[in-house]
């Protein structure tokens, strides 16, 4: 487990007009190692304008949960020391059937110049605690078999494979991992 000593440098900041100019070049810095998408950043990759993004994902904050809609907050992970944005996370507040099935409570991506450095072990656990505030007690994170990294970060957060699915968007096998809120309460993640 992260101890909450590591990575004090990281926080989350919910996305806003004044991360703009920083998250232009997050999303430059991923087209330009040839990805097709950002992971828990509702869709960044595919917006050249940065407020058309910014206005889609506040009214997503604001949807009212149904069968087929739920609210998602999007966060950056920002390293304070050079104010420099390393992940972006998406929280959805409530799971409908097609994110129980594909997709669960949390999306969460890591820029390609600063993966393998353990950040996204406590990008995962820091929007955790937000989860926490809205008093989601079990979290589900989806992640392709493939992608093993993704499964050490939620596996390293308490993280549970519960079963298997399969991403018709993706044509993959992807692993569903469920973490405990009330169990972790305690423990130092």
């Amino acid at each position: 487990m992260v101890r909450d000593t590591d990575y004090q440098d990281l926080e989350l900041a919910e996305a806003s007009k004044i991360h703009e100019k920083q998250a232009m070049a997050y999303r430059k810095e991923y087209l330009d190692h040839g990805e097709k998408s950002i992971n828990g950043s509702g869709g960044l990759i595919r917006y050249e304008s940065y407020d058309e993004w910014l206005a889609k994902i506040s009214a997503q904050k604001e949807i009212k949960p149904s069968l087929t809609d739920t609210p998602a907050t999007t966060y950056f992970t920002i390293r304070k020391s050079d104010n420099k944005i390393i992940g972006s996370t998406q929280l959805r507040h409530y799971l409908t059937e097609k994110l129980q099935r594909d997709g669960g409570n949390v999306g969460y991506g890591i820029r390609p110049s600063e993966r393998g450095k353990g950040y996204g072990v406590k990008q995962l656990a820091l929007v955790l605690e937000e989860a926490r505030v809205l008093n989601i007690s079990q979290v589900m994170v989806h992640c392709s078999k493939d992608n093993r990294a993704s499964a050490k970060v939620a596996i390293r957060n308490g993280g549970l494979l519960v079963c298997e699915g399969f991403d018709e968007e993706e044509g993959k096998v992807s692993e569903i991992y469920q973490i405990d809120l009330l169990e972790r309460a305690d423990k130092n993640v």
